[in-house]
């Protein structure tokens, strides 16, 4: 009893010296909480002296979840986890996201779970426990219960523990939005009304999927709808094939996309457009206008082997083209989700969690669309499969989430019970009690289907890493993107002015061969020509070219150590003269705008390896470099004819079977390493005596 009393006389003390003054203006989700401690005799047993307050109260509610106690759950976590995981400095925050993994767990086990207020309640303050977790830690609560917020470490290490709410890979994402009008602090009437429009979105997915809906055409996979528009006559969705247009229902499951055409009083026999084999699909935004032309931007182009000609679906609205974008992103991230299982060969059971996870990914993107405005939300961000397609290095997320389903698929069943009290719960694991039976392998017992999330107690997961690994070089990707776009000038005539002074020293190089080729100077020529020709027949080619590139890679490294830190030279080019209103209208014509197209390109790459050559971005410098000193290696120790045979063989080879999947990984990397490289500032400049004239 002397050991029960310190907690409650500790709690005694914190209410009268004031700490919990925030509890007294308003009822919290920790009143009741705390009365119960301060009444009840054996409630300072279940104290946990190396937790705070609020961490002690989260831990208490598992543990009432969980029928065991406090202690007794602190024991469990002794027993299971790793002395690492153990250790004092983490202790508290691991201990309390182990309690909140195996609540969870149970939790999500009741029908409707999502809808229950007691249990949103709990995952926010999970989070609220998490941010100060150990008994030195200082109370954030200093205010009203619905003054307080979470921070984004916070809700993206126990928001995908349910992964209802949110998975690892978008987790940051979606913390965006829901905190965008709170200055990146999220409050729990946010995140309630998150939940419910999440509960609502689930909710219409089910009444749809059981409704009569291509009863007639779904059945044998037992799909379910997902989305539909184009119901209301006033805002359909027009089909064009060809020179034809008809108005109609558009229907997407998590198979296939279906167009009804409008009859009178009903619809035609649905067209279905497969989204889950490979028939080599493209699907993206197009351009449609009347008689042709290419006016309005609110259309999905779509085509595949199956079809004799492309489709284009256009979404009419007022203005912008959200509508459109809404679809593209919902109807890729079907796409991706199905090459994604063909790609990895995933069967059974995991790809009925592949295939949750997409879903589950459009119901979240329904649901922040639900509840607030849709200017600031990017789909594809929100959708898993559409992100990995994006971010540099998501082939490796996806290599990582499949092997994580295969290992599951695979498992010994007592080795996932043992470490499932240091996990959270799949997706497919929490979705059975929301009313739905998923693909065949579901309707497995649910021991079978016992298997482990992405969340690991006190450890990042290798999809946590992988995603970390790759959001740390997209942010390098979208600087450099940022130097690409401040660089790029509009008119033909001022990227042809800006591409004269990038390739000014290149022009100088081929005046001076051209002068030595012409032999304007005989005693220039002569010399030249009995170097070169001595090269060549003493077999010397590959040495010279590897002087050369030794030498380009010595001016690399000297001038990244010169020029670090100093300011970045501009170029600096005096622009043309403004083109007149009848020069303004010929540059309008299709023709002029792909020139201009292809000139901006030709500078943007000019631009960069201005950037590789100036270490404007030391790293890729360093490869590049690097890179250019292998070559020359290479050139200097292989013999000249095995090179031929070997850059043959390479050319050659490249697309065959056995190495097409290294070629294409190689391609992405080659690019991926491009897009983070900036590009060189480019300024203006008006010639002065044009400045006179005005």
């Amino acid at each position: 009893m002397a050991g029960a009393s310190k907690p409650r006389n500790l709690l005694e003390g914190l209410v009268r010296d004031g700490s919990f003054k925030w509890l007294l203006g308003r009822r919290s989700s920790f009143d009741v909480d705390f009365e119960e401690i301060e009444t009840s005799p054996s409630a300072g047993g279940n104290w946990i002296p190396e937790l705070s307050s609020i961490a002690n109260i989260v831990v208490r509610r598992c543990s009432k979840i969980l029928g065991k106690s406090s202690i007794e759950l602190q024991e469990c976590f002794n027993q299971e986890a790793s002395d690492t995981i153990k250790h004092p400095s983490q202790y508290a925050r691991n201990f309390l996201e182990y309690c909140c993994f195996r609540a969870l767990a149970v939790s999500t086990q009741v029908t409707n779970y999502l809808s229950d207020k007691t249990f949103r309640r709990l995952t926010y303050d999970m989070m609220l426990a998490w941010e100060t977790p150990a008994a030195a830690s200082q109370p954030l609560l200093n205010k009203v219960d619905e003054d307080v917020s979470v921070g984004s470490e916070a809700f993206c290490r126990i928001a995908p523990a349910v992964p209802i709410i949110a998975n690892i890979i978008i987790s940051e994402n979606l913390f965006a939005v829901l905190s965008l009008a709170t200055g990146g602090r999220l409050q729990f009437s946010t995140y309630d009304k998150y939940l419910n429009g999440l509960e609502r979105a689930i909710r219409k997915m089910k009444n749809n999927s059981e409704s009569s809906l291509l009863s007639s055409v779904r059945s044998s996979r037992d799909e379910k709808i997902l989305e539909v528009d184009g119901t209301v006559t006033t805002q359909p969705v027009l089909e064009h094939v060809g020179i034809s247009t008809w108005p109609g229902r558009l229907i997407l499951t998590d198979h296939a996309l279906y167009l009804e055409a409008h009859r009178v009083v009903s619809y035609d026999k649905p067209k279905r457009y497969d989204l889950s084999d490979d028939l080599k699909q493209v699907v993206k935004p197009e351009l449609t206008g009347p008689w042709g032309t290419r006016l309005f931007d609110k259309a999905v182009f779509y085509s595949s082997e199956s079809l004799p000609e492309p489709v284009v679906m256009e979404f009419p609205e007022l203005k912008g083209h959200a509508r459109r974008d809404y679809w593209l992103a919902i109807i890729r991230e079907i796409l991706y989700v199905h090459k994604f299982i063909r790609n990895y060969n995933i069967k059974g059971i995991s790809r009925d969690e592949a295939l949750w996870k997409a879903v589950l990914g459009i119901l979240r993107l329904q649901a922040v669309l639900d509840i607030g405005s849709t200017t600031s939300v990017q789909h594809e961000t929100l959708l898993m499969f559409n992100l990995c397609d994006q971010l540099p290095g998501g082939d490796m997320i996806s290599e990582t989430i499949a092997s994580m389903l295969i290992l599951r698929e695979s498992g010994d069943k007592n080795d996932l019970k043992a470490e499932s009290g240091m996990h959270s719960v799949s997706a497919l694991g929490m979705v059975s009690n929301l009313g739905f039976v998923f693909g065949s392998s579901s309707n497995t017992s649910g021991e079978s289907r016992l298997a482990l999330g992405e969340v690991s107690v006190g450890e990042m997961t290798p999809l946590e890493r992988a995603v970390q690994e790759s959001k740390n070089n997209y942010k390098k990707v979208v600087s450099a993107r940022a130097t690409v776009d401040g660089v790029k000038v509009d008119g033909v005539d001022t990227n042809l002015a800006v591409m004269k002074e990038l390739l000014f020293p290149i022009n100088e190089l081929r005046k001076s061969l051209q002068s030595l080729a012409c032999w304007d100077d005989p005693w220039k020529s002569s010399g030249f020509c009995l170097i070169f020709s001595y090269i060549i027949y003493r077999g010397w080619v590959g040495y010279a070219v590897a002087m050369m590139l030794i030498f380009i890679s010595a001016f690399l490294l000297i001038t990244r150590s010169f020029n670090q830190g100093r300011p970045v030279d501009q170029v600096k080019v005096i622009a043309p003269t403004p083109l007149n209103t009848v020069e303004q209208l010929l540059a309008v014509q299709s023709v002029i705008t792909q020139a201009e197209q292809v000139i901006q390109d030709g500078n943007i790459i000019l631009l960069k390896l201005r950037g590789l050559l100036l270490s404007i971005f030391p790293q890729a410098t360093e490869k590049f470099a690097f890179a250019l000193a292998a070559a020359a290696l290479v050139l200097a120790v292989l013999p000249g004819k095995y090179f031929v045979l070997l850059v043959f063989l390479e050319v050659f080879t490249r697309y065959s079977p056995p190495r097409k999947a290294t070629t294409e990984r190689c391609a992405r990397r080659l690019r991926e390493w491009w897009f983070s490289i900036p590009a060189a500032p480019v300024v203006l400049e008006r010639d002065k005596e044009e400045k006179k004239k005005k």
